[in-house]
């Protein structure tokens, strides 16, 4: 094996998977998604808006995936030293609404899955409306993954002030998913992503068994305070495309 080979199958020391790299619910939600689409495009292209220092590439490397971490300069110039860019995984330093990272993606005809975790709801809703329309123009065929509170939990969190890392901008309730499918002619669908097996033993956040997180959150009042994590489709090269509309 190469140098090259091994550092793409195998993690950095000290970051390797286990127990404590194991991601939580929605983590997992966000890695099923990006599993099942390289089923169907194992050369796709993954980019990780925001991952900061984050190792799903060695959760998730097929052999075949190309990896894409965009994160602000700042932060890109720490993850280059601990976690160095090699043949298949690349760090840009750019902020999400620098449009910019889109040209970084090689080959787009391969299939592209953008992951989003914590990153469209600290935008303004002019600013996500401007992020997918951008990836459902450059990426046919391609997919978006991302989660965001309901609308009632954005405004408590925007009142909370100093408890969150950055402010909260954006909400969404299940309701108005297909509002979010008419946010521009090139999505052909939105869903929401269900809850990604987890060991029985597993405990969410508050003790509450993993296994039973997702009756839970069917129970309306309940349902209607939990984070949505949601994929986002694009039309395929050629297919028709709706008229488009608006999120707000």
């Amino acid at each position: 094996m190469t140098e090259s080979e091994r550092t793409e199958s195998e993690a950095p020391a000290g970051w390797e998977a286990g127990p404590a790299r194991e991601p939580g619910a929605r983590g997992r939600r966000f890695d099923a998604a990006v599993r099942a689409y390289l089923e169907r495009r194992p050369e796709a292209t993954v980019v990780a808006l925001g991952e900061g220092l984050g190792t799903a590439f060695w959760r998730l490397d097929n052999g075949l995936l190309n990896w894409l971490t965009v994160v602000p300069p700042e932060t890109a110039a720490v993850r280059r030293i601990l976690l160095p860019d090699s043949a298949r995984r690349r760090t840009v330093a750019r902020a999400v609404t620098d449009h910019g990272w889109l040209d970084a993606v090689r080959e787009p005809e391969r299939g592209v899955i953008v992951t989003a975790p914590g990153v469209l709801m600290r935008l303004p809703p002019p600013a996500v409306r401007a992020l997918l329309a951008a990836c459902a123009e450059r990426f046919p065929g391609g997919a978006l993954v991302f989660d965001a509170p309901p609308r009632r939990a954005a405004v408590r969190a925007r009142w909370a002030g100093g408890r969150w890392p950055a402010p909260v901008r954006w909400g969404l309730d299940r309701a108005q998913l297909p509002r979010v499918a008419g946010a521009h002619p090139g999505i052909v669908a939105v869903r929401e992503v269900g809850p990604a097996p987890a060991s029985p033993r597993r405990t969410a956040p508050g003790g509450l068994p993993a296994r039973l997180v997702w009756p839970v959150r069917r129970i309306p009042v309940l349902g209607a305070l939990t984070p949505l994590v949601c994929e986002v489709r694009f039309a395929p090269a050629g297919s028709p495309r709706r008229a488009s509309s608006a999120v707000s």
